[in-house]
């Protein structure tokens, strides 16, 4: 089992900074897959940033150059850095972890507002 906590979510004008954080507990020494998603009002949950174990980081065209995903594993803690955020990156951002053993688990979610 793996405990997901984000943090790091709140009001931004366009143009802002957010980092999100997603500390992990329990079995984090199994985790192999680390994803950002978020979800929007009346959208669909979208694939926003994935960072593996070995370190290779993928992102979502619509944040390319802007959102940064990086991990402190002394910390169990990934964290998506989000510059030049603009009023279309208002969502719950959710922090999604796959284990070795293919387990899923999905954090509550932080809100991301971002004014125009």
């Amino acid at each position: 089992q793996v405990q997901l906590v984000e943090s790091g979510g709140g009001l931004v004008q366009a143009g802002g900074s957010l980092r999100l954080s997603c500390a992990a507990s329990g079995s984090s020494v199994n985790i192999n897959v680390v994803q950002w998603y978020r979800q929007a009002p009346g959208k669909q949950r979208e694939l926003v940033a994935t960072i593996t174990r070995a370190g290779p980081r993928n992102y979502a065209d619509f944040v390319k150059g802007r959102f940064t995903i990086s991990k402190d594993n002394a910390k169990n803690t990934v964290y998506l850095q989000m510059n030049s955020l603009k009023p279309e990156d208002t969502a719950r951002y959710y922090c999604s972890v796959t284990t070795t053993l293919n387990g899923n688990y999905w954090g509550q979610g932080t809100q991301v507002t971002v004014s125009s």
